[in-house]
């Protein structure tokens, strides 16, 4: 790939139909909707795609299905998280082999006491930088409950000639962005936002470039980053404001549900089934959830219909 990434990476949500299997046409109707809602890049098989809930066979198919699918319109990036060093490898190398533009993991970690010192942390991504030749982007998640100090991050990103891109969704990641890009600046393509844009102003403040987002909406988070990248910051704040209501709900009240949620009722998937022993949203809260997204006129809430 040799463009820089900026502005929205969203995350393509896995559609299951109601009997829990994957909804392989839905995935394609998901992804040609995100390309159609004015997406830089799609990232696949995170954990917005549910992916700790998929078979090792059906996250292989899923990977072909997409990247065949996207056939180069848009970047598209995949999430190759797991505690194996070995299975990591495997998965980067695959990802490559099929035309993936980036890889994304986290730090190796088996439930939240279960990881290695920095130096193993450094090897496990080091393994996969010696495999292959596209850019890797850290992903920084309290879900790992993995520490990830701005000293090792930096480390990585001076040593490390693919590892260019860092996803920093930690507790006040702004303070670590701005402190990153101090440390190892010059070696970093990409320091970006994540957390479905919530603290996506203070990012930005901070240096970050773009953000990565669900796929709810971002048609309407994409000029909060190109508002501010062009120097309009009072646009960027009064968009963000915009937008603040519903990142808020879908963030702190829905979390991956939000997205099937909405692109269920504009008809881009037939269902917004998630896994057990995730639950569904309760009426409650998917009222309020499509209240707000029709204020906002979604792109996924007619796209289908």
């Amino acid at each position: 790939m040799s463009q820089i990434l900026t502005g929205i990476l969203p995350i393509a949500p896995t559609p299951f139909h109601d009997d829990g299997t994957v909804d392989e046409d839905g995935m394609r109707r998901v992804l040609d909707c995100m390309i159609d809602q004015g997406v830089d890049a799609i990232c696949i098989l995170a954990n917005y795609s549910e992916q700790f809930l998929l078979s090792d066979e059906e996250r292989a198919m899923l990977t072909r299905l997409c990247l065949e699918h996207v056939a180069g319109r848009k970047p598209v990036i995949v999430t190759i998280s797991h505690f194996s060093t070995d299975l990591v490898v495997w998965r980067a190398r695959e990802a490559e082999s099929m035309g993936a533009a980036m890889v994304m993991m986290m730090p190796p970690y088996h439930g939240s006491g279960l990881y290695p010192a920095p130096q193993g942390i450094y090897e496990h991504f080091a393994a996969v930088d010696n495999a292959v030749s596209i850019p890797i982007m850290v992903q920084d998640a309290p879900l790992s409950g993995v520490n990830l100090s701005v000293d090792l991050l930096a480390h990585m990103a001076r040593e490390l000639k693919n590892v260019s891109y860092f996803k920093l969704e930690c507790p006040f990641a702004a303070d670590k962005l701005a402190a990153l890009i101090e440390a190892a600046g010059d070696y970093i393509d990409g320091p970006f936002d994540g957390e479905e844009a919530v603290t996506l102003l203070a990012d930005l403040d901070a240096g970050a470039t773009g953000t990565m987002t669900s796929a709810m909406f971002p048609e309407q988070i994409r000029p909060i980053v190109m508002h501010y990248r062009a120097g309009d910051h009072a646009a960027a704040l009064e968009q963000w404001k915009k937008c603040l209501p519903l990142i808020n709900h879908e963030n702190r009240q829905c979390g991956l549900r939000a997205c099937k949620t909405v692109f269920a009722a504009g008809g881009v998937i037939r269902s917004d089934r998630v896994r057990h022993p995730l639950k569904p949203l309760s009426e409650r809260t998917k009222t309020r959830l499509l209240q707000l997204a029709g204020e906002l006129d979604l792109i996924a809430l007619k796209w289908g219909k």
